[in-house]
């Protein structure tokens, strides 16, 4: 199944545990997010982030519970985030991980895009239904 739709983000500094090396900012947020459409839900996680001191060249890991409903089930699953800039142009992958679906959703797979049109957050959710 491939649903679409959009969402709102907040995302909120938190205190950082490791300070960078010269050159590499590193930074912690708070991810809190709504998801609108076929993916009514809410999710909470953690953003793991460095910009380095060349311009356009960045990373992030970031890991959020999403919770709500899919397609008219019911219950959690987790994804996790890779991210990636180089030169300016980005690479990003979101994958829900294995196991991590709860209740009607138990056994969800899949991957999601991200894209930002004129300030709106919009996502593609491909995945497979759980058995």
């Amino acid at each position: 199944m491939k649903i679409s739709g959009k969402f709102d983000v907040t995302l909120e500094p938190m205190d950082t545990y490791a300070t960078g090396a010269e050159g590499a900012n590193l930074g912690r947020m708070s991810i809190n997010k709504n998801f609108h459409g076929e993916l009514s839900a809410q999710s909470q996680g953690e953003m793991l982030s460095v910009m380095t001191a060349v311009k356009g060249s960045a990373g992030y890991v970031a890991i959020e519970q999403v919770v709500g409903t899919l397609s008219g089930m019911t219950g959690s699953f987790v994804l996790q985030h890779y991210g990636m800039m180089s030169g300016g142009k980005d690479t990003l992958i979101l994958e829900v991980v294995p196991d991590s679906g709860t209740g009607e959703l138990l056994g969800l797979s899949g991957n999601m895009t991200i894209k930002v049109d004129g300030g709106q957050h919009i996502y593609e959710f491909e995945y497979t239904k759980p058995q």
